[in-house]
């Protein structure tokens, strides 16, 4: 990891117990990004705060940071039920909080609930009823333990909403407000919300439910981060997967996202990359959570080397290390755009964001050069970079060629086929 996106404040010259900083030390952070920077010293202070950051730049522990700080000043009896409460917007989002909240309060004496929809709904329930100090979860199962009165939230002492933009985008408002007016009042909790943007909407949300919060915003006038270098290429509808195949087989990249926008094209892909030699998993809404979260760790453990995932993938997951991301369909929402290549270049490494101008998806590119207030580079295609690819048998008739070619391929498989490349039209159901 390299350090030039971090500030010269450490840890230590912070209001943080020493116990706090025992466990920043183990986890190896010693100096503060610019949102830690801005935020913690009035979050510590008790001052609410309302911050804008990229993705990838630390806002997470700002408000892990923050909380324990403000739950080991609290000096009264132990309360049974919570003390603080942190909503995400996607499971795998609150599965990463909890897992960096473990890491960050390691000598710390916390007890948890992660709570999220999809499965474990008893030992959840059960969890959460053996008076734990922080919740971590979604609101709708957050909501539907509290309608049981399997805890309460008339002892919150600190909240986080994090993600707040996706909160709106997802449907999600009306149960935040519904769990903040049965909570203490503004005045009497500590307030912290995050988000990529702080719109119209954010803010409003921020005032009515948070005490004079400070409004701070990291790197503003910049919608993508500068360590990403973004490219695109103008192929054909026919060209994309020789492409595809053609730009991994030269790059060679350790672990990589590929984005779509549905889940057909998702199947499709994964079935095709790897029948060519390719360790791929397809991430998209309707996948079961026990085997979405056993792709994540496949993806983070390299047992397979390629995600190829529709945009529920797009926030929420925070894994290292990944060098490249592809927008094998552009993304017709612009923010969109901006998530997905978030999930590159994080933590001050540097990354490689790569657009396919198709066809069908063409007409999303002004918009996003417009958003991002930046012209994305159009490279050439190389024909040596267009890959013999092999389909396999069992991809739908649709997707199968209307003709053989005889072009000989690089890698050997029964019956190998020339490829088509209409992408599916069936949106994928988040």
């Amino acid at each position: 990891m390299k350090d030039t996106h971090l500030t010269i404040t450490r840890f230590s010259n912070l209001e943080l117990s020493d116990i706090i900083l025992k466990g920043l030390n183990d986890a190896g952070f010693t100096h503060c990004t610019p949102i830690q920077d801005k935020a913690l010293p009035l979050s510590l202070r008790g001052k609410d705060i309302a911050g804008q950051a990229q993705t990838g730049t630390g806002k997470t522990a700002t408000f892990l940071l923050a909380t324990f700080q403000h739950l080991l000043n609290d000096e009264s009896e132990r309360i049974k039920n919570p003390r603080a409460i942190i909503i995400a917007p996607t499971r795998e989002l609150a599965i990463q909080i909890h897992k960096d909240a473990l890491l960050l309060a390691k000598h710390l004496n916390f007890r948890y609930a992660l709570i999220y929809g999809g499965t474990d709904y008893q030992k959840q329930l059960e969890q959460i009823k053996s008076n734990v100090d922080i919740i971590i979860g979604t609101p709708g199962r957050i909501i539907d333990f509290y309608r049981q009165q399997a805890f309460s939230l008339e002892h919150v002492q600190v909240v986080v909403l994090d993600e707040a933009d996706r909160m709106f985008d997802l449907g999600f408002i009306k149960d935040i407000r519904y769990l903040l007016k049965r909570m203490p009042t503004p005045a009497a909790r500590l307030n912290m919300l995050f988000s990529a943007t702080l719109s119209y909407r954010v803010i409003e949300l921020a005032y009515e439910h948070m005490n004079n919060p400070v409004l701070i915003r990291i790197e503003s006038e910049e919608v993508t981060s500068k360590a990403i270098q973004q490219s695109a290429y103008c192929p054909a509808n026919e060209q994309k997967l020789p492409l595809l195949v053609g730009i991994l087989q030269q790059q060679q990249p350790q672990r990589s996202i590929v984005f779509v926008n549905t889940k057909r094209c998702a199947e499709l892909l994964n079935d095709t990359l790897n029948a060519n030699g390719f360790k791929t998993a397809a991430l998209s809404g309707d996948v079961p959570q026990q085997k979405r979260q056993r792709m994540l760790t496949d993806f983070q453990e390299n047992h397979i080397s390629l995600l190829i995932a529709t945009d529920v993938a797009a926030r929420g997951l925070h894994i290292a290390d990944v060098s490249h991301v592809f927008n094998y369909d552009l993304p017709q929402d612009v923010e969109d755009y901006v998530h997905r290549i978030g999930r590159t270049a994080r933590f001050g490494a540097s990354g490689i964001a790569i657009s396919f101008i198709c066809e069908q998806y063409a007409y999303s590119m002004p918009d996003i050069e417009e958003y991002i207030g930046q012209k994305i580079p159009v490279q050439a295609i190389p024909k040596e970079l267009l890959a013999d690819v092999i389909v396999p048998e069992k991809a739908p008739e649709k997707h199968k060629p209307p003709h053989k070619s005889n072009k000989p391929f690089k890698h050997h498989a029964p019956k190998p086929r020339a490829v088509s490349h209409e992408n599916p039209q069936s949106q994928d159901s988040e």
